[in-house]
């Protein structure tokens, strides 16, 4: 393993996409950085990940962080130079009620404002894409054509590697214990490993990003909500139908969402029933939950038998929506959480976001709304709707 080394510029807390995005961005832009994960890399919230990446969200912000990841993903293999099975083919929300079509077309509108191709529906139309929905009660589906999936654990491995190309020292197994902070001015953290002088840390602890933030005086109101899901058997011939390039589906009313996983279906949903708490045990109850679900939106699903599955954490804003900025009450401290379930598509932007606000550059994206602040009396709520 890597020594530790005694002084850098950044020291970056997590090693799950953010952490490893913001790592590799900062040491190609010649910055000396340290990032320390407590356990092995992607081995918090984004080895769980379903995989799905994408632009089709409510907000702005969203619709343009999820874009720009989309077009670092597809460059991955030159840069940072890793094959991370980029699939592209689409995304489809399935919507039963009136409220959710205003909702997604009003989405849609937005998309298109930012040069994001996306179109609504017809329930035929979304069947034709994906044999296995059942349109019985479908009122419209949203499509958004260049969304996809691809495989989180390269992802970070990529961004990983090629930080260390870059000069960074990147030390799993080694927790931050303690940041020290001197009239203001954050002057070292201690590790598990040791304690390495430097000006600045980024916080991107995910669901334990609560505990890296008390370090330095910074509540953040993050919480931990299990979420699970499975792979199926492989599919038989009865599937020959369903195209290899069927779109990521998701049922918008109870979030029962799959798609392709090789030769298999990959299927989640979330568990409105399940409360914020550390417990990873798996849901005795899932396969029965999750049938219930499919016999009405993708019956077709209850003939392939369930090969394997895990449980992972979101980490929950309030709102469901990013917690980005750099805390005023220390210098300098940044942090990117809660992002309840869209992280990982977004980490390849956050790590540009960070590394430009490290820079004091103005990033793609004025992601000011995103603030801690926002939480606080008098704050605005920014909810993301298009959430799974």
């Amino acid at each position: 393993m890597a020594n530790l080394p005694e002084e850098v510029d950044v020291v970056v807390v997590g090693g799950g996409v953010m952490g490893a995005s913001a790592a590799f961005h900062l040491a190609e832009a010649g910055v000396s950085v340290l990032l320390v994960e407590k356990n092995d890399l992607a081995s918090g919230s984004t080895s769980k990940a379903a995989g799905g990446v994408r632009a089709n969200f409510s907000d702005e912000l969203n619709i343009a962080m999820g874009a720009r990841s989309l077009d670092l993903l597809a460059d991955f293999p030159n840069r940072p130079g890793q094959e991370i099975d980029l699939h592209r083919p689409g995304y489809m929300f399935a919507l039963s009620t009136p409220e959710d079509v205003a909702l997604f077309e009003k989405s849609t509108a937005l998309h298109i404002a930012a040069g994001v191709e996306s179109r609504m529906l017809t329930p035929e139309e979304a069947k034709e894409l994906n044999p296995i929905l059942e349109i019985d009660g479908i009122l419209a589906a949203s499509f958004t054509p260049n969304d996809g999936y691809c495989t989180p654990e390269s992802v970070v491995l990529g961004y990983a590697s090629g930080a260390r190309k870059h000069g960074a020292v990147v030390m799993t197994q080694t927790e931050a214990t303690d940041i020290e902070v001197v009239d203001g001015q954050i002057v070292s953290v201690t590790t598990s490993a040791g304690k390495v002088k430097t000006k600045t840390v980024i916080n991107c602890a995910g669901a334990w990003s609560p505990t890296i933030g008390a370090m330095v005086g910074l509540e953040i109101p993050v919480q931990p909500l299990r979420r699970e899901l499975l792979i199926t058997e492989p599919l038989t011939a009865d599937f020959d139908d369903v195209p290899a390039n069927m779109p990521m589906t998701i049922d918008y009313s109870t979030s029962l969402y799959w798609h392709r996983e090789g030769n298999a279906m990959l299927m989640g949903f979330s568990d409105k029933t399940v409360e914020y708490s550390w417990d990873l045990r798996r849901d005795p109850n899932f396969l029965e939950k999750i049938g219930e679900l499919a016999d009405v939106r993708a019956p077709r699903l209850l003939e392939l038998g369930a090969a394997s599955g895990w449980a992972g954490y979101y980490d929950v804003a309030p709102d469901h929506n990013a917690i980005m900025g750099e805390w005023e009450g220390v210098s300098r401290f940044l942090y990117a959480t809660g992002f309840s379930g869209h992280g990982f598509l977004q980490g390849p932007a956050i790590g540009e976001i960070l590394r430009d606000m490290y820079l004091g550059k103005t990033p793609f994206v004025d992601i000011t709304p995103l603030s801690n602040d926002r939480f606080s009396s008098g704050g605005e709520l920014r909810p993301e709707k298009n959430i799974v």
